[in-house]
């Protein structure tokens, strides 16, 4: 059975400008200097008994420190990873600061093979895109998603 992931993709537009979409990037030092499609929506695993949708609401709010911000709920469907793993997401409008994001963290040995132990940020920034510039930035596998949500933005 495939690993599963659930997330949110915020999107917004200001002042009648193009819309946007919040993406965030991996901390931790395999990602520390990789820009191009390394970054992705917020999201988080999930077991096989968990409902998908609170598990996005919460890796949304661990993964930026803030609660998803009021909306309508739109579902974007799957996509497959390369590795994968399954990723359910939906989108809702909405804003939020980047620059008031705190992530939660995780642990791992730092340097390889050094014995010692490092925290790292889960998420180590967020930042507003338009659709042209998140497909630059965004994982390859979860491309679909902009297609999908300039459908929803659009239509």
């Amino acid at each position: 059975m495939p690993r599963r992931s659930a997330g949110i993709l915020l999107h917004r537009r200001l002042d009648g400008g193009e819309p946007e979409v919040l993406l965030v990037h991996p901390g931790g030092p395999f990602w520390a200097k990789k820009d191009a499609g390394a970054w992705s929506i917020p999201k988080g695993e999930h077991g096989a008994d968990d409902d998908p949708l609170t598990a996005a609401r919460r890796e949304f709010a661990e993964e930026l420190g803030r609660p998803l911000p009021a909306g309508e709920i739109v579902p974007l469907g799957e996509v497959r990873q390369k590795g994968g793993k399954l990723v359910t997401a939906w989108a809702v409008a909405g804003d939020l600061d980047p620059a008031t994001i705190v992530s939660n963290s995780f642990e791992l040995e730092w340097p390889p093979r050094s014995g010692r132990r490092a925290q790292f940020p889960e998420v180590d920034r967020a930042e507003w895109f338009t659709l042209d510039r998140a497909r630059e930035k965004l994982l390859p596998a979860q491309l679909p998603l902009l297609d999908r949500i300039a459908e929803l933005i659009d239509g």
